[in-house]
């Protein structure tokens, strides 16, 4: 049996009351959208990519499971489109656009036990757990769990072979911006995008 449509949006059965609380503009991109519509982005990442140069070849597998890329840049455009489903959940697609090389990442949210959970990846073989609150009006996501399904095993990840996420989002005058930095306990600080975008359903 198909899990039947949403009536809200992922982050507003996380959140509950607290949904509120988010500033206006921020209440709008982080509801559900309309029936027949999709919410699509654009924008400009102040930095992208991973600083350490070494684990390209560890980004660069991920890459083609449209989870990371190996890529470093700055002043990098992207795109990114929401559409609900399947089921519950919310999907995204986000295009990071490198000269010469478009890197797309892909994932799908779904409320877990009241809990947000994402599945990155073409194969949505990547599981990570979300802790989220608001602050200052703007939202803050932690990731505190981490799953690698292969088949029909689902694997937890250990601290040391998986990286904190932490994610914020906020409205900055007249657009909105993110943040997200990937760290781990041994190598530090891994993996980020920061960066500003405007937003819009059709």
């Amino acid at each position: 049996m198909s899990t039947p449509p949403a009536t809200t949006s992922v982050y507003q059965r996380v959140l509950g009351d607290e949904f509120t609380s988010l500033a206006p503009e921020l209440r709008t991109y982080f509801s559900l959208p309309e029936a027949g519509t999709v919410g699509r982005g654009e924008g400009v990442y102040e930095v992208a990519g991973s600083r350490k140069r070494w684990l390209r070849p560890v980004f660069s597998y991920l890459a083609s499971r449209h989870i990371l890329f190996p890529e470093f840049g700055r002043d990098v455009p992207f795109t990114v489109t929401n559409v609900p489903g399947p089921g519950d959940g919310l999907s995204s697609g986000r295009e990071f656009i490198f000269p010469g090389q478009t890197r797309l990442v892909e994932d799908t949210m779904h409320v877990v036990n009241g809990r947000l959970h994402d599945f990155i990846g073409r194969a949505r073989a990547l599981e990570v757990r979300f802790a989220l609150r608001v602050r200052d009006g703007g939202l803050v996501m932690v990731s505190d769990a981490s799953w690698l399904h292969l088949g029909p095993l689902r694997l937890p990840l250990p601290a040391l072979f998986s990286a904190r996420v932490v994610l914020n989002e906020w409205w900055d005058g007249d657009e909105q911006r993110v943040s997200v930095h990937l760290h781990n306990p041994l190598l530090g600080d891994i993996f980020e995008y920061v960066g500003r975008f405007t937003y819009r359903y059709e």
